[in-house]
């Protein structure tokens, strides 16, 4: 076994040839190497099922063995000072591993024909590669200088794949925004590792461990000096997995190929954070006050995402701030010092959230041939609907994960997010009900997701509202060719803008032409010729099957069954030296009773939120009959205008973000503007003005001296011997 660990450093390097090939390829022979790109698919797959193989393999023998393993070699030894390098294979960096290696395998393949079609085909996996290589290097790391190396390239890789289409103004806003934000996170993170070691002298995780625990133990060190270090390192895990206060780039990053998207929120980089913070949770147990912090932001950023997905129209938004909240959870879960269950959920959400935005990225490639290659779109929901006929195999593939993301048993996400809502009511009941709510909530709004992009009737084909010319016509006329001039776009948009949003204030009724389904129209000028949504090839949906077994299965490596001679429970014989370094001699149980009786109340919830979003939201018809049904009961009064400020203040806040980002735009980017004009007329103003006050001075003084001169040598002595005396005076004045 320790012949096999010994070669485990394969496992970062194994993505590495695909992007240098790439790169010297596209240096020395460019001509070649894009003639033969689509085959540049295959090696960065191969490469990374041989990391996966590795990986599965050093699990395998963890589960059974349960043991860690560490291989260090010296990098720089100086006096007392030594730097050493290597590796660590331990529960925590296995699981990982197998998280990035088969989810990137998932999303390699279903890129290969996404992308198959765009200029960058070859930079794309050039930068796959690397980011996954970055990010194995990065759980594989033995010391927290290594770590903080693999993060600055894990970052990088983020900024190159969010801002891939960097044509686009939005894309290239996007990753600056993501890399600023981030900066923010890896600046504090360099100050707790520097502080760190001042206290300790050492970057190793278990000295680093050992010392700190005596130091505070035997007040060797000042609590509040290692809470500030020990909340710097958090800020680097708050910056990466999106958490309140700095969330903002993740929806943004939603620019990137939808690829990146699954990648980044399902295994990657979203992931890096919670990685860090499970990494050093025993430092963090034994510095007060910082696990209360780390639960607060977790359950502060839960709700916050979920109340920010509820009006989104943007299908992978949504899903950015579900992907925020979900995160929120495992922080949470990490804060209340669950290490067990915040794992399970980081397993269970990463695969369910890939098949959800690989699915979307599904929706996305059917509709871009109806509303033209626009992103803007292409991605609205409200311009969705009735997909379920098109494209029912990603429709089924999307549910499962949806009902999963929801907790709905026996799904991945039900048996996860069930034990951090149980630890939660152990710790504090209102950290509970904020997450028993929130699962309401996540229930509600992945639900309408579903509904809005699935069911009903496909909301594209709508009626012309021009006074003159009531014939009908297709998005693919609407947004990709010319119209006619009496045509109103922006007016036909904001009616089916108002027509679907929970939330608006105007509601319009129905047409009856989106009852109808009509694939082209005709007038007397101009054709239009559209296309159905379509269902994805083989090479798109063969990853949806293999995601949606994980999302079905996976789960059942958290059911703990222990009945004499069966003993089944696999997650707690993988974590079982991880939770013995935590919490000794402590051993993971299930009272099958309680966990039954939580169960029924947290999917009743879960149902409850369900029920909701079928009810507004379970077709076009049955959406407006509601509105006008409730309309009916309620008079125009008070009550009337108290709902409608409610609906609205819930759909502004939603759809404004929190009004976060407006507040960051005009406290940091307006005040920052502001400080740097005070400033420069500071500079030029008095700075300058001073010097060059003092340039022109002396420039009059030497003139006017310069016309007092006469040439005698004792008239120079005698003025000279004057001033001399004066000042000789007031020196003894002051002396004495």
């Amino acid at each position: 076994m320790e012949h096999t660990y010994q070669y485990a450093w394969i496992i970062t390097f194994l993505p590495l040839p695909v992007t240098m090939s790439i790169g010297f390829g596209l240096l020395l022979i460019p001509t070649a190497t894009k003639n033969i790109r689509r085959i540049w698919a295959f090696p960065s797959i191969f490469f990374l099922s041989i990391a996966m193989v590795f990986s599965a393999n050093l699990s395998i023998q963890e589960i059974n063995g349960s043991s860690i393993y560490q291989y260090l070699w010296s990098w720089t030894i100086n006096n007392d000072f030594s730097l050493e390098f290597g590796y660590l294979i331990d529960p925590l960096s296995s699981i990982m591993s197998i998280l990035i290696t088969t989810v990137g395998i998932m999303v390699l393949i279903y890129s290969d024909n996404y992308m198959s079609h765009d200029q960058g085909y070859l930079r794309f996996f050039a930068y796959m590669s690397f980011f996954n290589a970055s990010m194995l290097g990065l759980v594989t790391s033995s010391n927290l200088i290594k770590i903080y190396v693999f993060w600055e390239l894990v970052g990088m890789c983020s900024y190159l794949l969010i801002g891939f289409w960097f044509t686009r103004p939005t894309a290239a806003s996007a990753c600056q925004k993501a890399f600023v934000t981030n900066r923010v996170g890896d600046f504090g993170l360099l100050l707790g590792i520097l502080g760190f070691y001042w206290i300790t002298g050492s970057f190793e995780f278990r000295d680093l461990f050992e010392i700190t625990n005596n130091l505070i133990y035997n007040n060797g060190v000042s609590s509040s000096f290692a809470t500030l270090c020990a909340f710097l390192l958090f800020l680097g895990a708050i910056a990466k997995s999106a958490q309140f206060p700095l969330h903002v780039w993740l929806p943004d990053a939603m620019e990137g190929p939808t690829p990146i998207s699954a990648l980044i929120h399902a295994a990657t980089m979203v992931a890096a954070g919670i990685f860090l913070v499970a990494r050093l949770l025993p430092l963090f147990i034994s510095i007060p006050y910082i696990m209360n912090i780390i639960s607060l932001i977790g359950v502060v950023t839960v709700l916050l995402g979920a109340t920010l997905a509820l009006a989104q129209t943007d299908i992978k938004r949504s899903l950015a701030y579900s992907t925020m909240s979900q995160l929120g959870y495992i922080m949470l879960a990490l804060g209340l010092g669950s290490y067990r269950a915040a794992l399970f959920h980081l397993i269970t959400h990463a695969y369910s959230k890939a098949l959800l935005f690989l699915g979307s990225g599904a929706i996305i490639h059917s509709m871009e041939p109806v509303v033209g290659y626009s992103p803007e779109k292409s991605q609205n929901m409200i311009l969705m609907g009735g997909l379920k006929r098109y494209v029912p195999i990603t429709r089924t593939t999307f549910l499962v994960g949806t009902l999963s993301i929801c907790g709905i048993p026996p799904l991945a996400c039900f048996w996860s997010k069930d034990e951090i809502l149980n630890e939660s009511w152990l710790y504090s009941p209102i950290f509970a009900i904020i997450a028993c709510f929130t699962a309401g909530l996540t229930a509600f709004y992945m639900f309408r997701v579903y509904l809005l992009t699935f069911d009903g009737y496909l909301r594209i084909n709508c009626k012309n509202y021009s006074s003159t010319d009531n014939s009908s016509f297709h998005s693919i006329s609407l947004w990709g060719k010319e119209v006619p001039k009496e045509v109103n776009r922006n007016f036909l948009l904001s009616k089916m803008e108002n027509m679907v949003l929970l939330f608006s204030k105007d509601r319009y009724k129905i047409s009856s032409n989106l009852k109808k389904r009509r694939p082209y129209s005709f007038e007397k000028k101009y054709t239009y010729i559209s296309m159905y949504p379509h269902e994805s090839d083989n090479t798109m949906l063969f990853p949806l099957f293999v995601l949606v077994l994980f999302t079905l299965f996976v789960g059942t490596i958290g059911i703990h069954f222990d009945y004499g001679i069966i003993y089944f429970d696999i997650l707690s014989k993988w974590l079982t030296p991880s939770t013995n370094l935590l919490h000794p001699n402590v051993s993971y149980s299930v009272d099958w009773y309680e966990f039954f009786t939580n169960a029924i109340f947290s999917v009743s919830i879960a149902i409850f939120g369900l029920l909701i979003a079928y009810v507004l939201y379970g077709s076009v018809y049955s959406l407006f009959q509601n509105l006008e049904l409730i309309n009916s009961f309620i008079k125009r009064g008070p009550k009337r205008i108290f709902l409608d400020k409610i609906k609205n203040g819930i759909y502004n806040w939603s759809y404004n973000c929190g009004y976060i980002d407006i507040f960051y735009t005009r406290v940091f980017t307006v005040g920052i503007r502001g400080l740097t004009k005070l400033t420069q007329f500071f500079d030029r103003n008095i700075i300058d003005g001073i010097i060059n006050g003092v340039v022109v001075t002396s420039l009059f003084i030497g003139e006017g001296v310069k016309s007092m001169g006469g040439g005698r040598i004792s008239s120079y002595l005698f003025l000279y011997l004057f001033y001399a005396s004066i000042f000789l005076f007031i020196f003894l004045f002051f002396l004495l």
